[in-house]
Formats: structure tokens, C-alpha cells, sequence
């Protein structure tokens, strides 16, 4: 796993040992069996989140006191080691709401809403069990990938793929700020998953007053943050131009609160969130008047890594907060950049590699979980299983409600009209070798 400048976490998924490696990252493990390898020590499970709170939130007397601590104003220094309290239940809390993307998308190509949400924005959280989460959706986001392939309902367009929604002033008393929280989806549609693919890094240029043409990004997350519907007369405005008006604007309607701004999401939506989260910092929408910085947290599930050296340096430059939730089985974690990453610009740690800038890097503070189930390879990439296991990191097995999302989405991959799945096939073998080469 990458070095990262905090030292991650990881959770177990079932009775097991952990381990320290040389960078002090703490892994758990399943059973017995899957200790052959390395020296680990067997520790009681209940060392990791068992609600013990750390040195810098216990004397707190609520969440709204340490929301700047559990937010990563210090980079969640003492908060991942063992987790805190606080800390799990909101990374649980943000991860239930990328839930609800998933939940309310809409893959019955029978539906007049097919690849759309389900529901209105006022009924969004109440139809998918989130009633009392104390936060109101304010805009549904769309994303058009600049990628022309078949489909079953016609040419590309626009895909829902997220939601903005702010805290109520209830919630706001409650976490001590009015939040400003956008969401976003994983990978589902054949253009995301190639956008997914196409693994070449490309300047941001997301400030035109200051390209800063060193920072580059993956091409397919660029392509789906900033592609509009252009040449039609009514086409979409780039999911990029939908967010950027939309904080702005509850930035504007709530100045003078205190508040902050948390992007959540899961697989490429942890993409799209912190490319956001980049751009909104870059462009300095989150100062105020006073010049008072609003603070910009990102709580990322699965993601891969998104630019290269310079995006990650610039990300830190601007301090935007990032906490990356990873399962160490998970191969979409790995990429792009599974060879050229941030472990390999540096030899010895001294000399840097001339090709570093196109290394890619990931941006931020692990909490890395581990679980893995061999009848079922999607599995280690599952939102519902990450959630799970946080909220009970004791249990072998994570039992899922409803139907397999990841398995429905592959069907509908499959089974589009003039498509050929071979190659998609390929690949899922390849990830499956990927994840059990993780294992031996």
C-alpha cells in the first residue's frame, strides 16, 4: 500500500491479528488462515473502534464542539489510530448518503426514469429509509462523458449520477455547522466505466487565470467533470458547471453561518468529489468576504487515485482534507497508476525519477479496512460491505439487504444491445486475478 504522510487504519473483517509494517500501517485479517505471510501479532479485536474516544475529542461534550477535528483540520492526527468514535460514526453517516445514490438509481430499462433517480429531490432521503438525516436536497447532478458508444436507449447523454443537499437548522445545532454535503455514485453506465479506463493523465486547467499546467488529472474524470451537452439547444450544463453554480449559491444563501463543505462518494464518485472538491478551492469559492476560508473535506470509498504528484501537492497546498476509507483487497484502489504511482518516484528515498510527474498519486489519510469473499470477487469493492464492516468491524460476514447492486449493474453492462462484452469480461477476469494475487 502507498506511504502516506498519516498513519492509516484498518478494520477487521472477523476475528483475527493485526499487523505493523514498516510505514506503521495497521492491517487487520480475516482468520488463521490468511496469516501465513509476514510476522503479524494477534491482538483482541476490540482494540479498533470500539468507541474509545481519542485524547483530542474526549473531553467533548458533543459533535458540535470537535467538528473541526473530526472534519481533518489537523488531519485526523490521533483520531485513525485507534479510530475514534466520532470519527466511525461519521464516516458511516457520509457513506449511508452515497448510499442513497445507489439505491435510488434507477437500471430498469423498462422505467421512464432509466438511468435517472427514482424519485423527486424532496422525497429522495425519505423513499430510501433516510428520513431523519436532518438534510435537504437541493439539486439533483448529472454527468455527460465526451465518449460516443451504443446503448440501449440511443446516443450518450447525461446520467444522474449525485445530489447536493444542505443541513436543516436543526442538524446544523447538532453538528455545530451548516453542511453543505455532495454526493456522488460509483461506476455503472458503459461510458463511465471506459471514462474509468482511460488511464492517461492530462493538465486540469480548471482556473483560468492560473492553468497551472503541472497539475494533471485522469483524462476519463476530467472528461466526465467538465463534458457538457453542447450541440443540442437544450442539452445539459457539465456536471462541473451544475455544482459550481449550485455551492455557490448555498454558500451565498448561508454567508455568515458557520459552514463547511463535505463531498462524499464511492468508486469514480470519490473522483468526482475530490476533483470538486480541487476545483472549489482552486477558484477560492469557499472564502468569504472576510477572506475566512470554509473548510473542504472529502470522505472518499473505494477511490481510485485521481491525478499525479503535483494535483496532490496542490490539493495539500490548499488544504483541502481528504479521508480515504480503502479495503486493501480492492484493486480499484490501485489504479491508474499500478506500476507508476507515488511509491515509485523516488529511489532509496533520495533521487527522484524523471518521469515523477506522471506518477500517479493518492491524496490524503487512509482508514484501510480488509475483507474479501472468494464466491464473490465484486465484493471487496462493495459500498454496503465497507459500511457494514465499519459499523461492525467483528463480524466474518456482511449481510446485504436487497438486491446485489454491483451484480445488477454487470448485468445491464452485459446485456446491452450492441456491445460486445469480451472485453468487459476480460477485464473482470484480470481484476479477479488482481485481487487474489493480493491474498498469496
Amino acid at each position: 500500500m502507498p506511504h502516506l504522510s498519516a498513519n492509516p487504519v484498518a478494520l477487521l473483517g472477523g476475528g483475527g491479528g493485526l499487523r505493523l509494517g514498516s510505514s506503521r500501517q495497521v492491517s487487520m485479517k480475516r482468520n488463521s488462515t490468511d496469516m501465513s505471510m509476514g510476522t503479524r501479532r494477534s491482538v483482541a479485536a476490540s482494540v479498533i473502534a470500539t468507541g474509545r474516544v481519542s485524547r483530542s475529542v474526549e473531553t467533548s461534550s458533543g459533535l458540535a464542539d470537535v467538528w473541526r477535528e473530526i472534519q481533518g483540520c489537523n488531519n485526523w492526527e490521533d483520531l485513525v489510530e485507534p479510530l475514534d468514535s466520532l470519527l466511525r460514526n461519521e464516516i458511516i453517516r457520509y457513506g449511508e448518503f452515497v448510499t442513497a445514490c445507489y439505491k435510488a438509481f434507477d437500471l430498469d430499462p423498462n422505467s421512464k426514469r432509466y438511468l435517472n433517480c427514482k424519485y423527486g429531490k424532496q422525497n429522495l432521503l425519505r423513499e430510501v429509509g433516510m428520513k431523519n438525516s436532518g438534510y435537504e436536497v437541493t439539486k439533483y447532478i448529472y454527468a455527460t462523458p465526451d465518449i460516443n458508444i451504443p446503448i440501449q436507449n440511443g446516443a450518450s447523454c447525461g446520467r444522474w449520477i449525485g445530489y447536493v443537499a444542505v443541513s436543516s437548522d436543526e442538524e446544523t445545532k447538532r453538528l455545530g455547522r451548516r453542511d453543505v454535503l455532495i454526493t456522488f455514485r460509483g461506476t455503472v453506465t458503459n461510458h463511465e466505466w471506459i471514462s474509468n479506463l482511460m488511464s492517461s493523465l492530462t493538465p486540469a486547467r480548471l482556473d483560468p487565470h492560473n492553468p497551472r499546467p503541472d497539475v494533471k488529472v485522469e483524462a476519463g474524470f476530467l472528461s466526465l467533470y467538465t463534458s457538457d451537452e453542447s450541440d443540442s439547444k437544450f442539452g445539459l450544463e457539465s456536471c462541473r458547471e451544475q455544482l459550481l453554480s449550485e455551492v455557490s449559491r448555498l454558500l451565498n444563501q448561508y454567508k455568515g453561518e458557520e459552514l463547511s463543505i463535505t463531498l462524499a462518494g464511492h468508486s469514480m464518485g470519490s473522483s468526482l468529489a475530490l476533483l470538486l472538491a480541487y476545483d472549489i478551492a482552486e477558484l477560492g469559492l469557499n472564502r468569504d468576504h472576510s477572506s475566512r476560508e470554509i473548510p473542504i473535506t472529502v470522505f472518499s470509498f473505494g477511490g481510485p487515485r485521481v491525478g499525479n504528484s503535483s494535483f496532490k501537492e496542490r490539493c495539500e497546498e490548499l488544504g483541502l482534507k481528504v479521508l480515504r476509507v480503502v479495503n486493501v483487497n480492492d484493486p480499484i484502489t490501485k489504479l491508474p497508476g499500478i506500476v507508476f504511482n507515488e511509491n515509485f518516484r523516488v529511489l532509496g528515498g533520495r533521487y527522484e525519477f524523471p518521469w515523477s510527474c506522471s506518477c500517479y498519486a493518492h491524496v490524503g489519510v487512509e482508514v484501510v479496512l480488509d475483507f474479501f469473499k472468494m464466491e464473490n470477487p465484486s465484493y471487496v469493492h462493495d459500498l454496503e460491505s465497507y459500511i457494514n464492516l465499519l459499523k461492525c468491524p467483528q463480524r466474518v460476514q456482511v449481510q446485504k439487504d436487497g438486491p446485489d447492486f454491483l451484480s445488477k449493474a454487470r448485468e445491464w453492462l452485459l446485456g446491452t444491445q450492441n456491445f460486445n462484452p469480451l472485453p468487459w469480461r476480460n477485464a473482470a477476469s484480470n481484476m479477479v486475478n488482481l485481487v487474489q494475487s493480493q491474498r498469496t
